[in-house]
Order: C-alpha cells, then sequence, then structure tokens
C-alpha cells in the first residue's frame, strides 16, 4: 500500500483525484496539504512515500522536489490537457519525471503505483538537455541617469554555452565587493563579451542603485518567481536589465528583508542558466554561516552566497588593504577554503595606499600564509573614479580613464575566461 499526499492549490481536479486515489486498491491518501510548506512538512514525518503536485503550487521547485526524495516521496504532476506539453517540460526542469493528463486523472492510481516503484532521475536544473536561448534583446536604459543621451545599443551577440561563473566574495566591512564586481563584468563586456552581472547580496544588494537602474521590480525575485514555476529558462531575458550590447544585470533584493523569497536553489539555477548565455560575474553577501533552515526545505539568508559559491567556476576575494580590513581577509580566507574547496581563489586587496605604511610584498607575505591563491592583485584607492561613476549611475569604465580602471583591466587579463 502506498500512501500519498497531495497538494493541488484548489485545482478543479483535486476531488476527482482524492476520488481516484481513494478508489485505487494500492494507494491510500494521507493529507491533503494546503500548500508546499505543509507538503514539505508531512513528507519528513516519514509515512508517505508518493506525493500528488500540481505545478502551479507556489514554492514547488528543484528544491522542494530534492527535499521530498529525500524523504522517500516520489512526485507525481497532473497537468492540464491543454498545457500538457509545457507541463512536462515545466516538471522535468524541476525533476518530476511522471506526469498525468487532467483527461487522465482516472489512472493517477496507476501512475503513482509506477512512480514508486520506478528509481527517480536525479533532480536539478541541468537534468533536462535544453536549446540555448535566444540573445538578450537590446535596451535604451531609458532610467539610467545619463547626462547626455547615450546612442542606442547594438543588437547583442547570441548566447554561448559554456561561459564560466566568477563569485565575488568578501569578508564583513563593506571591502568593495559590489564595485569590483561591476568594474569586472564592465572589463569584460568591453572586450566584447557576453556578461550577465547578478546581484546575489542576500544583505544589502546595491548594483542597481550604483548602475542608475530604477526599476522597482527585482530581477533576482523574478527569477525566483520563474524558477519555481519552470519557466526561468525560456523567459530569462526577462529577468535582466541591459546595460549595453554586451552587459546586463539582475537586480538584487529591494530591501534586505525579502530574501526569504527567494527558495534554495534558485541562485544556482539562476546561474546555470546565465553561464548558457555567456560568462557570469555574480555580486555574494559576506557571511558563510549555514543554519538548520535549509535542512528543512526552507530559505536561509546565507544560502544566496552559499549557493553561488557553490556554482562558481573561480572565486574574487576582495579584502581591505587596511589592519581591520586585512585582518578580516585572512579570517576569511580560512572560512571561505571549506566553502569552496579546489575552486581556484583570487585575492583582490582594495584600496592600497602609500599612507597605510607597508608595501604589495609586505601584503602578499602575510596573505600567502592562509592558503595556495591563484593570484594576488592590488587596486588603488581612487576615490574620485569611484565618486564619478557613483553619482553618474555609470560603470567604472563608463566614468572614464583612471588608475583604478587600469588596476580592473590587469586584474581582469589575469582571470580565466
Amino acid at each position: 500500500m502506498i500512501v500519498v499526499l497531495v497538494v493541488a492549490s484548489g485545482a478543479p481536479w483535486e476531488s476527482r483525484a482524492l476520488e481516484a486515489l481513494g478508489e485505487h486498491a494500492g494507494t491510500v491518501v494521507l493529507k491533503r496539504c494546503v500548500d508546499v510548506d505543509d507538503l514539505l512538512a508531512a513528507a519528513t514525518s516519514g509515512q508517505a512515500q508518493a506525493a500528488v503536485v500540481g505545478l502551479e503550487a507556489r514554492g514547488l521547485d528543484v528544491a522542494a522536489v530534492d527535499l521530498l526524495r529525500q524523504h522517500g516521496v516520489q512526485p507525481v504532476a497532473v497537468v492540464a490537457d491543454d498545457d500538457a506539453d509545457a507541463g512536462r517540460v515545466r516538471a522535468s526542469r524541476i525533476g518530476i519525471a511522471t506526469v498525468v493528463r487532467v483527461s487522465g486523472i482516472d489512472r493517477l492510481g496507476d501512475a503513482v503505483v509506477d512512480a514508486e516503484r520506478a528509481t527517480p532521475p536525479p533532480a536539478g536544473p541541468a537534468a533536462p538537455t535544453l536549446p540555448p536561448l535566444p540573445p538578450l534583446p537590446p535596451s535604451a536604459r531609458p532610467t539610467r541617469p545619463w547626462p547626455t543621451s547615450p546612442p542606442a545599443p547594438a543588437e547583442p551577440p547570441s548566447p554561448t554555452a559554456g561561459g564560466r561563473v566568477l563569485a565575488v566574495w568578501g569578508p564583513a566591512g563593506a571591502p568593495g565587493r559590489s564595485t569590483v564586481a561591476a568594474a569586472i563584468a564592465a572589463e569584460r563586456a568591453r572586450h566584447g563579451e557576453r556578461v550577465v552581472l547578478v546581484d546575489a547580496d542576500p544583505y544589502g544588494g546595491s548594483l542597481a542603485q550604483q548602475l542608475g537602474v530604477m526599476d522597482e521590480v527585482s530581477g533576482l525575485l523574478a527569477a525566483a518567481r520563474l524558477s519555481t514555476s519552470g519557466h526561468l529558462e525560456e523567459r530569462f531575458a526577462s529577468v535582466q536589465r541591459g546595460l549595453d550590447q554586451h552587459l546586463s544585470v539582475v537586480t538584487g533584493l529591494p530591501r534586505p528583508d525579502r530574501w526569504s523569497e527567494v527558495r534554495a536553489g534558485t541562485v544556482e539555477h539562476l546561474l546555470e542558466v546565465g553561464r548558457t548565455h555567456g560568462q557570469v560575474v555574480v555580486d555574494t553577501g559576506f557571511s558563510l554561516e549555514s543554519d538548520a533552515a535549509a535542512d528543512l526545505g526552507r530559505p536561509s539568508r546565507n544560502q544566496l552566497t552559499l549557493g553561488a559559491l557553490e556554482v562558481a567556476d573561480d572565486v574574487v576575494v576582495v579584502g581591505g588593504a587596511d589592519p581591520v580590513g586585512l585582518s578580516r581577509l585572512a579570517r576569511g580566507l580560512v572560512d571561505l577554503r571549506e566553502a569552496v574547496g579546489s575552486v581556484p581563489v583570487h585575492v583582490v586587496v582594495n584600496r592600497m595606499r602609500p599612507s597605510l605604511g607597508w608595501s604589495e610584498k609586505d601584503i602578499a607575505g602575510m596573505v600567502a600564509g592562509f592558503g595556495r591563491l591563484a593570484g594576488l592583485h592590488f587596486l588603488p584607492d581612487d576615490r574620485a573614479a569611484v565618486d564619478r561613476a557613483l553619482v553618474a549611475g555609470r560603470t567604472l569604465l563608463e566614468a572614464g580613464d583612471s588608475p583604478l580602471t587600469k588596476a580592473v583591466a590587469a586584474l581582469v587579463a589575469h582571470l580565466p575566461r
């Protein structure tokens, strides 16, 4: 006898599904769950072996499906007849292999039995093989406060498969993560690379403000909703704002308290989709601490940062050149190594200035004692260049040539492509 959980979000097929399961000799309904959170809580009890779900249920995503399977619950999705093909694709993207049409709801019991007996496929956004998506449409960037009207950007290049994900991380204390992330992305775009800049800082995302993007819609929250519904791949362009023909940005949280709307697995899915369009640079938060919420399938604030680091091919660590910044950087490198393992780590010492009284060689000797690094770079304390960019709502490159932009160019030249 297979014990079944049902979450239908009030779908019209729900009553028929309950009847079909109740009449089937091999199934029994344990609970009708009111939402996905209720479903996950019921699954942790260990009493159920299957779950019948409606794909429109809010919060039904890769992480939720994975948690169901961790507790031995095999999901079965019900899709509308007029949306069956698209429904199968959405179900596949979040890891559900067994799909039943509403017109075949009377055979739902057999489908549940077959799903429970079958070996489940690996869950995750990368499981299905999807074709590359069309290029990001051009944008004239109407909301950025240009002093003069810029020319409309040309059509961006087609997506390039196999792009790398570069995560920009740094310890607490505002060492300049966002400024460095935006500068790296702009420098790569200057060389003709297709670049997606993602703001995944759960504590104080600021890329939208820095780059003069005044939209009230958060690209990260939009991506979270599309990831949950299984539409992120096909609508990836809608979560970005074009800055020029090569560079676009996925803006971050409009308020720090909205981190809970981004479910576990969303950032990983977003970055994996982004890499199919080209290079991805992601600005992360400072904290690497995990909490018990992730183990229960609920949002974890620091999961945005940890998830980005898990997907990253390379990590750039930004630290301040002052005594407090260097001390935090040293401790942070130790913590980071536990989080990223063998992923190459490039250290950037930011706001380097002669008044501190030590040389680059002195700092290199100190940092080298905290792990093997793929590179060590220094950026000058060029407040004038940073202020010009911030006031105009532009990238450092758009604000004009400066010692800082030259140092960023040297940094990017050493980063893997």
